[in-house]
C-alpha cells in the first residue's frame, strides 16, 4: 500500500514537471526561441544552511553529518575535544599551585612541593619556593584561559563550516553551464521552408 501511494506521488510529481516543461517551451517558441529540453533542477531548501547550524550548535560535528560530510565529525570531535583535554590539564595545574601558594601564605608547611624524609616527616626545606609557586599558578592559569578560548573559537568555527558548507551543496556548479553560437536548421512545415541562421546556445 506504501509503495503504490509512492509510486502514484513520483508519478504525478513528474507530470507536473512535465507540464510546465511543455507549457515554457510553447511560450518560448511563440517569440522565436526554439528549446530542445528543459529540466527542473532539485528545489532549494532556503532552511538547510539554518538546521545544519543549530545541530552543531546542539552538539558540535552534528551539522556536518546532515550535510553528509561524515569525514568532518571526527575532525569537530578531536579538536573540540582536544581543546577540552587541554583546559582541564592546565585548570588542573593551577588549582595545584594555587592552593600550594596559599597555605604557604597561611603559614604551613605541609602542601606537596615540600621535602619529606622517609618517616613522613617534613624537614622544613621546600622542593619549590614560593615565588616558583606563584609563577606556576599564573603560567597554568593564562595557559588555562588560552585553551578556553581556543575552544570556544574552534565550537564557533564548527557551527559556521556547517552553515556554509549547507549553502554551497545547494550552489549549481553542473559541468553543463555553457553558452555558445552554433549553426541553426529548422524545417517550417507550414510553408515547407528551411529555416537557418545562428542559434545563441544557452545551457543550465
Amino acid at each position: 500500500m506504501t509503495t503504490s501511494l509512492l509510486f502514484s506521488q513520483e508519478t504525478k510529481q513528474d507530470s507536473i514537471a512535465t507540464q510546465k516543461a511543455d507549457s515554457l517551451s510553447t511560450d518560448l517558441k511563440t517569440k522565436g526561441i526554439v528549446v530542445e529540453e528543459v529540466t527542473f533542477q532539485k528545489q532549494i531548501n532556503p532552511l538547510a544552511p539554518s538546521k545544519a547550524a543549530f545541530l552543531s550548535t546542539i552538539f558540535p560535528g552534528m551539522g556536518q553529518i546532515y550535510n553528509k560530510r561524515y569525514w568532518k565529525a571526527p575532525i569537530v570531535w578531536g579538536a573540540i575535544g582536544t581543546g577540552i583535554a587541554v583546559y582541564s590539564f592546565n585548570n588542573t595545574e593551577y588549582n595545584r599551585y594555587r592552593d600550594a601558594f596559599k597555605r604557604r601564605r597561611a603559614g604551613f608547611e605541609d602542601d606537596e612541593f615540600f621535602d619529606i624524609n622517609n618517616s613522613g616527616i617534613v624537614s622544613g626545606n621546600p622542593d619549590v619556593s614560593d615565588e616558583a609557586l606563584q609563577d606556576a599558578q599564573e603560567r597554568f592559569q593564562e595557559q588555562r584561559d588560552l585553551s578556553l578560548l581556543v575552544t570556544i573559537l574552534l565550537y564557533a568555527l564548527n557551527v559556521v563550516d556547517a552553515n556554509v558548507d549547507a549553502h554551497l551543496k545547494q550552489y549549481n556548479i553542473d559541468d553543463k553551464l555553457s553558452m555558445d553560437f552554433k549553426p541553426f536548421l529548422d524545417y517550417n512545415q507550414v510553408t515547407a521552408q528551411p529555416n537557418y541562421g545562428m542559434a545563441l546556445v544557452i545551457k543550465f
